[in-house]
């Protein structure tokens, strides 16, 4: 029997992600990509890696197909391993049928058979459409430290935005004594930000109780967590305060971008001690040109830029033709903008050629651009 002393992460990455419009419209959410060079799930796949996560399952449904060729076996992030490494979990039938994944809990219920050949001690549930950098070490030791059963990493977020999220109310040893779901009056600001350690026996356990329960969700913040607290298990919280945000608005997907450009954001891509690992492309370096103007701005592999770019973040293989103009864009790779057009605010999906003008000077409004024309947001 391998070492059971030790943890697992199984990362939820089947997202359909339907706010965030065209961005998913050919791929799940975790793979959508983020900050210029990577993709949402590098994240929570990178945090693994520094957290020395040794065995890790990605559950995936909606749209897979890029997702995993971006997965592949796991070498981006050291998990192309004989012994553990990275697993691709995707939904199956047997012999007594199969369906898709009906919940977060049902989708680890699913897949229990795996969690039981791994053996480990404590599992770690993630969520692949996240952007953060987080210490799982650091979680798993107030984990043991306080005895508990379940762990839960929160954050506080600010008061009026306290109902968008699952609220945790807590005693003074940071013990849950109550969880809320989106409260109208939230009694705290401490949000779940979706992400558990729980003992895999009792986890287990509750699991399969939760299966046989024809009214449930099958959902951990619906189902599980309440039920742990209702049996009065040890359910703690771990508070981070690092930078953390759900993009799951075209809004906040082209806030979080634009973050990167910001030299104080807390996020820092740029810290060698804890990188940020993706799929290399293995592609050209970029080309300024000599007229071209750049202010703030993130440059990747195979650009060529002529015209002018302030406070926007380029992807692999953009063109801004001279006498083009972009102002605070995201432009995802492939995408050609052509000599006399002014974007501003805007989000131009994959292998689009911009021709006419998206936004105007001083709007506040954001505008994704795709195959399916130009959206306000």
């Amino acid at each position: 029997m391998r070492n059971s002393n030790k943890m697992a992460a199984m990362l939820l990455a089947g997202g359909q992600g339907t706010r965030l419009k065209s961005l998913t419209k050919h791929m799940a959410k975790p793979g959508i990509a983020f900050g210029g060079k990577y993709r949402i799930i590098d994240f929570a796949l990178s945090n693994a890696t520094h957290s020395d996560v040794r065995d890790i399952g990605v559950l995936t449904q909606y749209k897979p197909q890029l997702l995993n060729e971006h997965l592949g076996i796991g070498q981006a992030w050291d998990y192309d391993r004989n012994s553990g490494g990275l697993r691709i979990l995707s939904p199956y039938y047997t012999e007594k049928g199969g369906r898709w994944f009906s919940g977060t809990a049902n989708a680890i219920y699913e897949n229990i058979e795996y969690l039981d050949k791994v053996n480990p001690e404590y599992v770690l549930i993630l969520s692949g459409d996240h952007i953060y950098k987080m210490d799982y070490t650091k979680l798993l030791e107030v984990h043991k430290r306080k005895g508990a059963e379940a762990t839960i990493a929160v954050m506080e977020v600010e008061w009026e935005e306290a109902s968008r999220f699952g609220i945790m109310n807590t005693d003074e040893d940071d013990k849950v004594v109550e969880f809320e779901e989106k409260p109208k009056e939230p009694k705290s600001n401490l949000a779940s930000m979706g992400i558990y350690i729980f003992n895999w026996k009792t986890l287990r356990k509750l699991l399969i109780e939760d299966y046989n329960d024809e009214n449930s969700d099958y959902d951990f913040g619906k189902n599980i967590i309440p039920k742990m607290l209702r049996d009065n298990y040890p359910v703690y919280v771990y508070k981070f305060d690092g930078y953390w945000k759900d993009v799951g608005t075209v809004r906040s997907y082209w806030q979080a971008n634009l973050d990167m450009i910001d030299p104080d954001n807390s996020l820092d891509i740029y810290d060698d001690d804890w990188r940020i690992f993706t799929a290399a492309l293995n592609l050209p370096p970029h080309y300024i040109g000599k007229n071209a103007e750049l202010e703030d701005v993130l440059i990747n592999e195979a650009c060529k830029v002529y015209g002018k770019v302030k406070n926007s973040v380029l992807f692999s293989s953009v063109t801004v033709e001279e006498g083009a103009e972009v102002y605070n864009s995201v432009v995802l790779s492939g995408s050609v903008i052509k000599s006399g057009v002014k974007v501003y605010n805007a989000v131009v999906c994959e292998d689009q050629v911009i021709s006419e003008d998206v936004g105007h000077e001083g709007s506040d409004k954001v505008y994704l651009v795709s195959e399916d024309g130009i959206e306000e947001e």
